[in-house]
C-alpha cells in the first residue's frame, strides 16, 4: 500500500482513526487516535467532540439552574443529554445542507464576532480570542462554532420557517379558541440599557451618569433602542436587545414600577438611578386590565403559532435529510431521531488496508454527499 500521499489521518469505517504509517512501516498496525462515535456523510463526530458537548451541556444546564438543587440539576441533564448526538447529528446535516446550497456566512462571521466582542467589553478581536483560550477552547475551533451556527440558521430561515405561512384568519380563530387566554391584569413589556456603577467611585459614577444620559439622548433623538441596547448594555439582557419580559403590578421595584406604569407602548423613560447602576427602560407594550383586543395580542398569537408549527417541521426537515444522507452510529450510542433501518458502525480490526475497503452504498438522493471511505 502507498502512503506517500497520505493526509495526516485517514478514517476507517470501523470507527477509528488512524495515523499515516510511513513506507517502512506500512505492515505494521495502524495506531488508533480517536474512536468514532458517528459518521454523517464524509464527517464525522468524534468521542472527544461527544464528550466537549456533554460537558458544554452540564455547564449550560448548571448556568441556567443557578440556585437549583443538585437533583434537578442531575434531571434535567439527563433528560436533555438523551438527545445530545442527535442535536449533533442535526448540526452536521443542516451544516453540509448549507454547503449544498452554497450559503455563504464569511461577512455575518465577522460581525457576530465583532457583537460577541462588545457585549463581552473587550476593547479589541484580540482580547476576545485571549479570553475565549483561557478557557481550554482554540481560537479556530470557537470560530468554527459560530461559523456552523450561523450556517444553521441560515438553512433553518430558508428551508423551514421562510417557508412558514400564518394567515390572518389562522390567527382570529386561535384567539376566538383561547379568549380567557387574553384577559389579562394590567401589564407592561420592558426592554432595558444597564449601565452598572457597581464597585465604582463617586468620579467614575459620575462618568457613568454622563454616559447614561448620552445613550438617552441618543434613543430620544431616533437611534434604535434594542441595537444601542445591543452594543452598550450591561446587563445580561444586552444579547437580546434589553429584553426583560413581562411585568405586572408588584413585580417591579417601586421606583420603576411608578415610572413605567404610567408611560404608554413606545416611550423611554428618563435615565433611573438605582442601588446598583443607571436604567433606561422602554415600554414595548402596555396592556391594560381586561380582554385584550386582536389587534392588541396577534403578534403574540403569530409567534405562538409560529413555535407550535416550528419544532414539528424541523423534525420533518431534518428526517429527510436523514433519509437523503448516509448516517451512521457505533454501537452503543443513541441517535433518537434515526430512521428506520438505519445503520450501525462496525467495530473491525484496524489494519492498514482496511482504509481501502468499500462500505454499503446507499442510495443517492438529492442532498446526498459522495461517501468515501
Amino acid at each position: 500500500m502507498k502512503t506517500e500521499n497520505l493526509p495526516s489521518f485517514f478514517v476507517l469505517a470501523a470507527g477509528v482513526v488512524l495515523l499515516a504509517v510511513s513506507p517502512a512501516r506500512a505492515q505494521q498496525k495502524g495506531t488508533v487516535v480517536e474512536e468514532i462515535v458517528a459518521r454523517v456523510n464524509n464527517e464525522i463526530i468524534t468521542l472527544s467532540d461527544y464528550q466537549k458537548a456533554n460537558a458544554a451541556l452540564q455547564e449550560e444546564i448548571t448556568q441556567d439552574c443557578q440556585g437549583c438543587t443538585q437533583d434537578k440539576i442531575q434531571q434535567e441533564y439527563k433528560e436533555q443529554q438523551k438527545d445530545l448526538l442527535r442535536g449533533m447529528i442535526d448540526q452536521d446535516l443542516l451544516v453540509e445542507r448549507a454547503k449544498d446550497m452554497n450559503i455563504n456566512v464569511d461577512t455575518d462571521l465577522v460581525k457576530k464576532l465583532d457583537d460577541i466582542r462588545k457585549q463581552n467589553g473587550f476593547a479589541t478581536m484580540e482580547d476576545l480570542q485571549k479570553a475565549v483560550e483561557s478557557t481550554g477552547l482554540a481560537w479556530e475551533d470557537y470560530k468554527e462554532q459560530q461559523k456552523k451556527q450561523l450556517l444553521t440558521q441560515e438553512v433553518v430561515r430558508q428551508e423551514v420557517s421562510g417557508r412558514m405561512d400564518i394567515g390572518p384568519e389562522e390567527v382570529r380563530q386561535y384567539y376566538e379558541e383561547h379568549k380567557k387566554d387574553f384577559d389579562l391584569p394590567e401589564q407592561v413589556v420592558l426592554a432595558e440599557i444597564f449601565l452598572s456603577t457597581a464597585g465604582k467611585n463617586p468620579e467614575e459614577i459620575d462618568a457613568i451618569r454622563r454616559k447614561a444620559d448620552d445613550l438617552h439622548d441618543r434613543v430620544a433623538r431616533g437611534a434604535d433602542f434594542t441595537q444601542i441596547a445591543e452594543k452598550y448594555s450591561e446587563g445580561s439582557t444586552a444579547k437580546d436587545g434589553g429584553a426583560l419580559g413581562t411585568f405586572q403590578h408588584g413585580q417591579l421595584d417601586k421606583q420603576l414600577e411608578d415610572a413605567v406604569f404610567a408611560m404608554n407602548k413606545g416611550q423611554v423613560s428618563d435615565v433611573i438611578e438605582t442601588k446598583t447602576g443607571f436604567e433606561i427602560l422602554k415600554v414595548m407594550d402596555h396592556y391594560q386590565a381586561g380582554l385584550q383586543p386582536l389587534s392588541k395580542v396577534q403578534d403574540q398569537i403569530q409567534n405562538k403559532l409560529y413555535m407550535q408549527k416550528m419544532e414539528p417541521a424541523m423534525r420533518d426537515y431534518l428526517a429527510q435529510l436523514r433519509e437523503e444522507s448516509y448516517v451512521m452510529v457505533k454501537a452503543g450510542y443513541t441517535d433518537t431521531a434515526a430512521v428506520a433501518g438505519g445503520s450501525v458502525i462496525q467495530e473491525v480490526a484496524p489494519t492498514p488496508d482496511a482504509a481501502q475497503k468499500k462500505k454499503g452504498s446507499k442510495k443517492k438522493l438529492p442532498l446526498a454527499k459522495a461517501t468515501g471511505s
